[in-house]
């Protein structure tokens, strides 16, 4: 208001009998409802996995056209598997048949090449230091990369073969991430 002057409010309305047994006779029969609660906003809607559900398909997909069971896989197979030298074969069958527990994971999903790579080496520092034994590194399949193909799977796999505190690795099964996945085996600390 440039002007300098108050501007004025209308005054209310004056209410004369009539609307006043008008408005009587419209809630005539409404009850008081007693709250001590007021709702200002509407909560925002919960939030829905909407990745984690496609993964769980995905996984779900792979275990119905999959073998049987994990037990029947043969040692050799196609999948991606890694023992450090000295080392028993028991320790990479134990691995895969999932007699270590993970305890802990890491999801690349969304990470690009370079951040990639700097979470592996800082969480399989982080995991040795703490003393845990097996981990599952979560690389992803390939489905939201052009070509639908795992560009960060290979690079894991080389990334994880240098790291002195990896013993062992191997493709997760399919209920823990199946291609998209593995579990890895660490040094003590």
């Amino acid at each position: 208001m440039s002007s300098g002057k108050r501007r004025r409010h209308p005054a209310p309305a004056t209410l004369n009998e009539e609307d006043i047994a008008l408005f009587r006779k419209a809630v005539e029969g409404v009850q008081l409802l007693h709250t001590d609660r007021v709702l200002l906003e509407t909560p925002p809607p919960r939030a829905w996995p909407q990745q984690r559900e496609a993964d769980d398909r995905s996984v779900l997909a792979e275990a119905i056209r999959g073998p049987l069971s994990v037990d029947l896989r043969l040692e050799g197979g196609e999948e991606p598997s890694f023992l450090r030298a000295g080392l028993t074969r028991q320790v990479l069958r134990d691995l895969r048949r999932g007699r270590w527990v993970s305890q802990g994971q890491l999801d690349l999903h969304g990470a690009t090449r370079d951040a990639a790579h700097d979470f592996v080496v800082e969480f399989l520092h982080d995991a040795h230091r703490r003393g845990l034994r097996c981990v599952r590194v979560i690389h992803g399949k390939g489905l939201g990369s052009p070509g639908r193909e795992p560009v960060l799977k290979g690079l894991v796999l080389g990334w994880l073969m240098h790291r002195q505190e990896v013993l062992a690795f191997c493709q997760a099964r399919p209920h823990e991430g199946g291609a998209g996945a593995l579990m890895v085996l660490l040094k003590p600390a």
